[in-house]
């Protein structure tokens, strides 16, 4: 559980992002006798302030907080896909879906292209106290799935390793607990979704609580391999009762 400084942290860095979007949408259509400020630049750092606001300068995220995702070194089709899903309105958060409201496919691709990139070391977050036998779970279902109800295993659509698969897959080590079992959450519930077929939302309502937590602790928990970037394409197949995975840049 989070304490209330971790949570009032993650409240100010959302309010700054708010701030920023806010102070740049005025700036961009004030009259020039109501401007006494230079125009903004328009550069791709200019552009991107509203990502860095909350996901850090090259994109390493918070796993200080557990609440802001890394987006550098993501496969870029993976990035991409997750802004239109904002816009569309697949994936629910406010700030998100307000910062990529009206912005052009292209533009999307490019802040896509951006983070994935940037090549920053990996931190590690703060990961709940769990007992050896849920840690164990989280890595039967994790490496080997659960035949008995259709849960295929993370690595086979993440990768071996769990570090992605270009140009779609994200990986899944190196992200926050809080992060990657609010995202399973977020299947669960529908407040998070992408175009057909929607692999996730499949694997995610059959898991149990207790199954999130598990794979949550011990992904958050798994020794860093030396290379994490994404596999190769085509260097996976994903099951087939999963759908074209690879195609629709499912994942966390």
């Amino acid at each position: 559980m989070k304490t209330l400084s971790a949570k009032w942290s993650q409240f100010a860095r959302t309010l700054a992002a708010w701030m920023l979007l806010a102070s740049m949408a005025h700036a961009g259509t004030a009259s020039a006798q109501d401007a006494p400020h230079p125009p903004i630049p328009d550069t791709l750092q200019q552009r991107i302030a509203a990502c860095t606001a909350c996901h850090g300068v090259h994109g390493e995220g918070t796993p200080e907080s557990g609440f802001f995702p890394r987006l550098a070194g993501k496969p870029a089709g993976y990035l991409a896909r997750q802004l239109k899903d904002f816009q569309d309105g697949l994936r629910k958060y406010g700030p998100m879906e307000y910062t990529v409201r009206q912005l052009s496919p292209d533009y999307m691709r490019e802040i896509a292209e951006y983070f994935a990139a940037q090549d920053v070391p990996y931190a590690r977050s703060p990961v709940p106290t769990i007992s050896a036998e849920i840690r164990q779970r989280g890595e039967t279902l994790v490496m080997h799935g659960d035949p008995s109800r259709q849960i295929p295993p993370c690595q086979a659509c993440h990768g071996s390793q769990l570090t992605g698969v270009q140009p779609d897959i994200p990986g899944l080590v190196g992200l926050p607990y809080d992060y990657v079992s609010s995202q399973l959450g977020s299947w669960r519930t529908k407040t998070r979704a992408t175009v057909a077929p929607d692999c996730m939302a499949e694997i995610a309502n059959r898991l149990s609580e207790s199954d999130i937590t598990a794979v949550s602790a011990w992904l958050a928990t798994r020794e860093l391999p030396a290379d994490m970037h994404a596999q190769a394409a085509g260097s996976v197949t994903p099951p087939l009762h999963c759908g074209v995975l690879g195609d629709k840049g499912d994942g966390v």
